[in-house]
């Protein structure tokens, strides 16, 4: 196994390297520029879109429940465990550059939401369908149906195993063994390993859950991702509001030394460059990971929203990366940074982490602090679980020709990674996560830049429409 996660982390650094984090960063900026910084103009309006369904659209969902489906598979371990990985390994740093990737992803999130509604097309039994898949295809043309392919392919992989399955399971057993026995005295042996009956239990249980939503499709996830999403965030959110305000004297520091790490002020002058380097890159990969623009994956969803209008549902989608990354996962960083954790206590990875900073700054008993913790990260990890299975099963469909054989048989294999999860290493899991996902984000930045012509087009001729007629949703 060690020389498992050696090999995987030398790969996924190779992924992760300067040429991949350039090229999301430069599309997040380009497409900044091309539609004239549109994620500052129109956040106010994004946000009203949100909670305002659009009249007379044709789609699935609602415009709130496709954003709802979209943040299922976001707002989850990126989020929680994503963040705290990325600390340890980037420094606190990390987080500026997440927070600064996530500002200019917001212009790429919303160029794949109006891209996923623009092409969309109708199946034969009246679903939508839309995402990179048919955007590259129909935007881009016929020629270049293999970069779709390799997308799709690259979708299926990612959800069946990285972001949708083992990270996320693998987390919620982590929380469950956290909280339950964290000095793991009740245990049996595995495949050479032991592990605690909670570990054991959790993953048996979430899998029986998730089989059966799974099986009811992307009605009944997004049923259920309205309902939990919501609540989830606010709980999560108002825990972490606690930790910074109960700690206020402790920020002005915290930011302090974000910023020193960020920019290497904190290493020896020869070693400066490699740790921003170092910083840049955790930062921007679990950044990803935790929002997903540039990914591909919201615009999958998007494609099934009733709407009528490619602009409006990419203001909505844009919002996904704001509430995932602007606010949670800054909230997440600054808990961690004030607690100290990750330099008092270098053993600490994972979860361990996160619940370590929730124990230190929460005016509770650690224990209902480790709780509410394990929580938020069970609703959260479960819901991306349902929102990725959703993601890799409109791949494969594009793949497959929509074949109700696959779907089935892939539905499945899915439940079954989700079993397996609980059993991997921490370094293993995320690291098959980041390389895939950055494998899945290149055939999409390259249609998102391809295709930027459009996307400033139509951005100039609804903002022109909404001037000119008041009302216009």
């Amino acid at each position: 196994m060690e020389t498992f996660n050696k090999l995987t982390e030398k790969i996924d650094n190779f992924v992760w390297g300067v040429p991949l984090i350039l090229l999301i960063f430069g599309c997040g900026i380009f497409l900044t520029i091309r539609t004239g910084g549109i994620q500052f103009r129109k956040l106010g309006l994004a946000l009203k879109y949100m909670f305002k369904d659009e009249k007379d659209g044709s789609g699935e969902i609602s415009s709130f429940a496709a954003l709802c489906t979209a943040l299922s598979a976001t707002i989850g371990t990126g989020n929680i465990v994503g963040v705290a990985t990325a600390i340890a390994a980037g420094g606190p740093g990390a987080l500026l550059w997440m927070e600064i990737a996530a500002l200019f992803g917001m212009a790429t999130k919303y160029s794949e939401g109006l891209l996923a509604v623009k092409y969309r097309v109708k199946s034969s039994d009246g679903k939508m369908l839309g995402g990179p898949f048919y955007y590259i295809e129909s935007g881009m043309g016929k020629r270049w149906k293999w970069l779709a392919v390799i997308f799709a392919s690259f979708g299926v992989v990612v959800g069946l195993f990285g972001i949708g399955t083992f990270t996320q399971v693998n987390s919620i057993t982590s929380a469950a063994n956290q909280f339950f026995d964290p000095q793991k005295t009740h245990t049996v042996e595995l495949f050479g390993i032991n592990y605690t009956y909670a570990q054991i239990i959790t993953g048996f249980v979430i899998t029986i859950l998730a089989g059966l939503i799974i099986i009811g499709g992307i009605k009944r996830i997004a049923s259920v991702s309205e309902v939990v999403i919501p609540v989830m965030v606010v709980i999560y959110v108002v825990c972490c509001l606690i930790i910074i305000f109960t700690h206020i004297a402790e920020i002005p520091t915290a930011v302090a030394e974000i910023i020193k790490s960020a920019f290497g002020f904190k290493a020896a002058a020869g070693g400066a460059l490699g740790a921003i380097m170092v910083s840049m890159q955790k930062g921007v990969a679990r950044g990803i990971f935790s929002n997903e623009a540039g990914l591909g994956s919201a615009p999958i969803a998007a494609a099934a929203a009733k709407t009528k209008e490619p602009v409006r549902q990419g203001l909505v989608t844009m919002t996904g990366t704001f509430i995932d990354t602007i606010l949670v996962c800054t909230m997440t960083g600054l808990s961690i940074v004030i607690s100290g954790c990750v330099n008092s206590n270098p053993d600490l990875e994972g979860v361990e982490i996160t619940d370590a900073a929730f124990r230190y700054g929460l005016p509770f008993p650690e224990k209902l602090s480790s709780f509410l913790l394990m929580i938020c990260l069970m609703f959260f990890a479960f819901t991306t679980i349902l929102g990725w299975n959703y993601y890799s099963e409109r791949c494969l469909s594009y793949l497959t020709g929509s074949s109700k054989a696959a779907s089935t048989i892939f539905k499945w294999l899915y439940i079954a990674a989700i079993f397996i999860g609980p059993y991997l290493t921490v370094s293993a899991v995320w690291n098959i996560s980041d390389i895939f996902n950055g494998l899945m984000a290149l055939p999409n930045v390259i249609a998102l830049i391809a295709l930027s012509g459009v996307i400033s087009s139509e951005t100039k001729k609804y903002c022109d429409k909404t001037k000119s007629q008041k009302g216009v949703n």
